[in-house]
């Protein structure tokens, strides 16, 4: 009985000492390691009066009305472009696409306008890099200010946590500023 608890002691010791290491460190803060491939665009062909460049991660999907999505499932995101033609409405359709901008200034921490302008393609708007932990991160309008009024805006399918949608964000920001580019309109 003897021999019995100076083993059970000796275990325990043996067990205590082993389990002791050093000083206990806290883990490095980590952060996601998202990466894309580099875009390659296609020219869109469709029956609206307005065309662009789309990234070959994307998928677009046309309304009865123009309007598009341009979905990214990859990215778990959407570029949402809503048509309208100018019938003696430009400053209506400016009013509206900037309201709709600044209603995300309560969550927003920064909203930065770049004004467009490419008179060879006859297209002029503004693109709107919003952020903070806003439900859509970019926003933008094109017109051709006579006939074409074209907005858009990122959304995910995610709740809106700038840090964590950052890379992303950034992905499909680029991607608007190339269809602003491409942009071409029917007459």
């Amino acid at each position: 009985m003897k021999n019995t608890a100076a083993i059970l002691i000796l275990i325990a010791l043996s067990i205590s000492l082993i389990s002791c290491g050093g000083d206990t460190l806290p883990k490095p803060k980590s952060q996601l390691s998202l990466s894309y491939p580099a875009p390659s665009y296609k020219a869109t062909a469709s029956d609206c009066d307005y065309n662009f460049d789309l990234n070959k991660l994307g998928i677009v999907r046309y309304k009865d009305d123009c309007s598009a999505v341009i979905d990214y499932p990859t990215i778990n995101g959407s570029i949402f472009l809503t048509y309208r033609k100018v019938d003696n409405n430009i400053n209506a359709l400016l009013n509206d696409a900037q309201k709709l901008t600044y209603e995300h200034v309560r969550k927003a921490d920064n909203i930065i306008e770049e004004k467009y302008v490419n008179e060879t393609q006859n297209a002029y708007g503004m693109f709107y890099d919003i952020k903070g932990d806003a439900a859509s991160q970019s926003q933008f309008y094109i017109t051709d200010s006579t006939n074409h009024f074209l907005t858009g805006s990122i959304y995910f399918n995610a709740r809106p946590n700038y840090d964590s949608i950052y890379p992303a964000a950034i992905y499909l920001k680029n991607d608007i500023r190339h269809l602003m580019e491409s942009i071409e309109w029917r007459k």
